[in-house]
């Protein structure tokens, strides 16, 4: 599974309000507002263009442009850097504001139904749609996970 897996199995609809919720005061202070703006191919950059490039924004991620995918996703978890610190800190996995140590074992702390858990406790809290994004963006990337984690039947 890649990351536009993620994206495309987590819909059009899930997208846009990701987009919706990008900080463009936090990809600035992470410094990658320019390069953001750059790869979507935008003149300016803020909340309205944002929003108007997303069928553009779906149309590359479904054409599995992954280094594109990975472009969103790091603009959409550095927007939400307070969810990710919330849910590590729950988790129990060692991090420095939201970060990891580079060969840091992030797996051996993702223990059997740790994501309906984490989406059980958070999703009123966050954004669904990001907290739905972090859940299978840390299972794809620490885990390996080859499907893409949807909460259960009455618990959204």
């Amino acid at each position: 599974m890649q990351l536009c897996d993620v994206f495309l199995r987590l819909g059009e609809d899930n997208l846009q309000q990701m987009m919706r919720s990008v900080s463009m005061g936090r990809l600035k202070t992470y410094q990658i507002y320019d390069r953001f703006k750059t790869r979507l191919y935008l003149n300016k950059l803020n909340s309205e263009t944002l929003r108007k490039a997303t069928p553009r924004i779906w149309a590359r991620i479904s054409e599995r442009d992954d280094e594109f995918a990975t472009d969103i996703g790091q603009a959409v978890l550095i927007s939400h850097m307070d969810m990710i610190k919330a849910v590590l800190d729950h988790l129990g996995v060692p991090h420095q504001d939201g970060f990891f140590e580079k060969d840091a074992n992030i797996a051996s702390y993702l223990k059997e139904g740790w994501q309906q858990e984490v989406w059980e406790k958070f999703h009123a809290q966050f954004p669904p749609a990001a907290l739905l994004f972090y859940i299978n963006h840390l299972a794809w990337e620490m885990a390996k996970a080859e499907d893409v984690f949807a909460p259960h039947v009455g618990q959204a």
